[in-house]
């Protein structure tokens, strides 16, 4: 029972998904032009989305988008297609989540924490879709909105590095002296600012 016809012409399932982002927008009072920022559309792109009179979005990016600052998962939209190949999340992200959910923040919460421009980024960030920066300055933002510690960021930041460096066909192992001293000194750095 995938579409079910009614008198209109549309299907059950594209009311569904349409009324289920406006319910997100009026319990939320999101105003639509900051969500089709976070979600990376136009304006009348979401009045499209919450008018049950036209076809729901099938576009899997937009969707996850949709789902990430929504606080669902995806496939809540039967218009979703689950992609072939497997996201995974690194623990960095893992992490990243458990610390919005620790600080008793919702997806919205915490994207409102930062300005306009950076919100589609994160909304990516959060869907797996893009990796954590590896730039201090950038994480120290996301450390001081979810209250980290200077060794929470460090460790958070570090891991990230050594991810980095090993997408990149760095050796960790090989190169433990190296890694380690360079840690450390960054360490250092960074305690004292």
């Amino acid at each position: 029972m995938k579409n079910i016809k009614i008198n209109d012409g549309n299907t059950l399932e594209q009311k569904k998904s349409s009324k289920l982002v406006y319910d997100f927008l009026e319990k939320t009072k999101l105003h639509k032009k900051e969500f089709a920022q976070m979600i990376g559309v136009t304006l009348s792109y979401v009045y499209n989305l919450i008018d049950e009179n036209v076809p729901f979005s099938t576009r899997s990016i937009t969707l996850e988008r949709i789902a990430t600052v929504m606080d669902i998962n995806p496939e809540e939209f039967i218009e979703y297609q689950i992609p072939s190949d497997v996201t995974t999340y690194s623990e960095n992200l893992l992490m990243l989540k458990d610390l919005i959910k620790f600080n008793k923040m919702t997806t919205l919460d915490f994207l409102k924490m930062f300005e306009r421009k950076k919100r589609l980024e994160l909304v990516d960030i959060l869907r797996g879709a893009k990796p954590i920066q590896i730039d201090y300055q950038e994480l120290k933002q996301i450390a001081n909105v979810l209250n980290m510690s200077k060794d929470e960021l460090f460790t958070l930041w570090k891991t990230r590095m050594i991810e980095y460096l090993e997408e990149g066909g760095f050796n960790i192992t090989k190169n433990k002296e190296l890694i380690d001293s360079m840690f450390e000194r960054a360490h250092d750095y960074v305690k004292f600012k």
